[in-house]
């Protein structure tokens, strides 16, 4: 309990001294009359009290209205206010301006003269262990104040200085009063709590194993002294956790050793080695097969992350920002996996969250656009695309390159394949596959539907949010609950391979030589949109499937082989009448398709145009009209005036309007 109201605490000054005269105030009384009815069935046995006037004053009505007797009351210097040296009798404001505004100062700071929170925490830490022990199953009031009071609950819970200085629960007002029960803790010489040696042994321990007789022993438990080190203690774990060989006698056949461990550098020469010895010297064996050791995360500039630093991003709002699986990949794909240490880069993060995490999401978002559960099914033999058949290569060659990493325990090289794999199923696979997918191609489909699905399970040891969402999206009635309930998978016995098993290759000079293509255009400044005629190639052995490839990812007319041109690719720039009237409906198709976006329409909402224009712009809609009902999803194409948006391609103005 704290004292009631005082002279000083109107005065606001301060009154630590135990000669200071400052009674207890009208209001103060009043205050600790009405606190008293609270004690008056507590059945108090003893009062401890400080020596200050205000707080003898508080035990004395206490004592009267609880006839209590004066021999159980005690005064306790223990108990006194906390001292405030040089500004005792002076305003508390100079108190305050002292300790500026971080309180937490106040903990180990004291005037000159005077006390610290920690100097009171001591104090007051041994008094109520004193008391403890003097007084077992007494009930008692302690009478004390605001400061030392703080102090008090400090010892008691076994604050350190942070929890101490934030403990808001102990801040008691006049008169007012905490009840609790006090438990004896291990603690430091600063009654910190501290389970450590030789505070620990403080503690004795009840023991409540039950006997043959099936009768509770009953007896005390204490620390047997033999303590060779704690980290050969760490080492003995794998064993003597299940209390081997002095019972259960089939532990070793059934868990040693154990298939791997895994712990940061550190452990190399604590315990990891200390497991090694005290294995090999009890068995005559290594404990463990496979050893996974990662490094040291440091801030983006080298230096050691530190909370007094502050040089670290809030984990919780960055797995917020970029999700835990881009986090996870880039972590398992790092240095840090192979002991080494790594500067943590939030850029390199969020790469993943969008290359990865993000296209991964828009392939299946796109899948998700046009599916169709009838085609849903893997039978590979009646594949005949090459596209299809590249990704499946694809896919068991990620697959391969996966199991292997994880089979060596090498996490880095395990984790690596999913990039690339990511992005050949997005930027090349889907990007040629859409028009098929669009159109309904069985093939297409049922490929997309099976690379996901395998890919969730790939994906789910590295990225077990993201592949988990994948598989609820897809799996079936006959898949498991969740892909982490399924088998790892693996490369089918009978898988068709296009042509002569060259697929992997063959399409790797492909998209090199759109590469080279690409190059060409941009360097003589022509859209890929504008078709040119041809383009001149080394000669590489590509089958028709693929050159139809390059053809439709360059936007040219015909693909020539000649073994005598001076570069990889040579492109035929010049540009008919016809290629430009194409040029030109290309470019109107990609404005018509943004009017689409824009009006929010999906893909299978058809629509009716109209169009406001000269003849020429007439004449080339009319030329590629059937395409253009196709391309933008068209019913009908009529000419007339109309206030629609304003299209100007190439010297051409359109104007515009598209109604649902």
């Amino acid at each position: 309990m704290r004292h009631g109201e005082a002279e000083n605490n109107v005065l606001d000054v301060v009154s630590s001294d135990i000669n200071n005269t400052h009674h207890l105030t009208e209001k103060g009384k009043t205050q600790v009359m009405e606190a008293s009815k609270f004690l008056v069935d507590k059945k108090i046995d003893l009062i401890f009290a400080s020596p200050l006037l205000r707080t003898r004053e508080t035990v004395e009505m206490i004592r009267e209205k609880l006839n209590f007797s004066k021999e159980n009351i005690k005064i306790d210097k223990r108990l006194v206010e906390l001292n405030d040296g040089i500004f005792n009798g002076g305003l508390i404001q100079k108190v305050y301006d002292f300790f500026g505004n971080d309180y937490s100062n106040r903990y180990e700071k004291a005037p000159e003269g005077g006390e610290s929170m920690l100097d009171v925490k001591k104090r007051t830490g041994e008094f109520i262990y004193e008391i403890d022990q003097k007084h077992q199953n007494k009930n008692i009031l302690i009478v004390t104040h605001e400061d030392t009071a703080w102090a008090l609950f400090s010892a008691i819970k076994g604050f350190n200085k942070k929890e101490t200085t934030s403990d808001t629960e102990s801040d008691l007002k006049n008169a007012q009063i905490k009840e609790f029960n006090f438990i004896s803790l291990p603690h430091n010489k600063n009654y910190e709590l501290d389970l450590h040696r030789p505070y620990i042994d403080e503690i004795n321990l009840v023991c409540a194993h039950s006997t043959s007789s099936g009768q509770a022993c009953g007896g005390d438990l204490v620390r047997i002294p033999e303590v060779l080190d704690c980290w050969f203690e760490s080492g003995s774990m794998p064993f003597a956790q299940d209390h081997y060989p002095f019972e259960n006698k089939n532990w070793q056949k059934n868990n040693f050793p154990a298939g791997f461990v895994a712990e940061y550098i550190g452990q190399v020469r604590t315990w990891f080695y200390y497991t090694h010895v005290v294995s090999t010297i009890l068995f005559n064996q290594a404990p463990f097969e496979n050893v996974v050791t990662t490094g040291t995360v440091r801030a983006e500039d080298g230096e050691k992350m530190s909370k007094s630093k502050n040089n670290y991003p809030d984990p919780w709002s960055f797995i917020d920002k970029y999700g835990a699986d881009a986090l996870r990949i880039y972590l398992m794909s790092s240095t840090l996996m192979k002991g080494e240490d790594a500067n943590f880069s939030e850029k390199t993060v969020q790469a993943i969250a969008s290359k990865i995490i993000g296209r991964l999401f828009n392939v299946l978002a796109f899948y998700e656009l046009y599916r169709d559960k009838t085609v849903e099914k893997n039978d590979e033999s009646k594949l005949k695309n090459v596209l299809d058949v590249w990704i499946l290569s694809r896919l068991y060659q990620t697959l391969n390159e996966i199991t292997k990493g994880m089979e060596g325990y090498d996490m880095a090289e395990a984790t690596r394949p999913i990039d690339l794999f990511v992005d050949d199923l997005s930027v090349w696979y889907l990007r040629r596959s859409r028009d098929r997918i669009k159109d309904g191609d069985a093939g297409a489909k049922q490929t997309l539907y099976y690379v996901l699905k395998t890919l969730a399970k790939i994906l789910a040891p590295f990225a077990p949010f993201t592949a988990e969402d994948i598989w609820l999206k897809l799996k079936n009635e006959k898949d498991a609950e969740s892909v982490h309930l399924e088998n790892w998978p693996v490369k089918p016995s009978k898988f068709f391979s296009f042509g002569k098993s060259k697929v992997l290759e063959n399409m790797e000079i492909t998209r090199k030589i759109v590469t080279f293509g690409l190059e060409a255009r941009q360097k003589a400044e022509i859209k890929v949109r504008q078709p040119l005629n041809q383009l001149r190639i080394k000669n590489y052995e590509l089958g028709i499937e693929y050159t139809e490839l390059i053809k439709d990812e360059l936007n040219v007319k015909e693909i020539k082989q000649d073994k005598n041109i001076e570069t990889e690719v040579e492109l035929d720039t010049k540009i008919t009448e016809e290629l430009k009237q194409e040029g030109d409906y290309r470019e109107l198709a990609r404005a018509l398709q943004d009017m689409r976006k824009k009006m929010g329409l999906t893909p299978s909402d058809v629509v009716a145009l109209t169009f406001e224009t000269d003849e020429i712009g007439k004449k080339l809609i009319q030329k590629f009209e059937n395409d253009m009902k196709k391309t933008v999803l068209a019913s009908k194409i009529e000419f007339k005036d109309n206030s629609g948006e304003e299209v100007k391609i190439d010297g051409l103005v359109f104007k515009v309007k598209i109604e649902k």
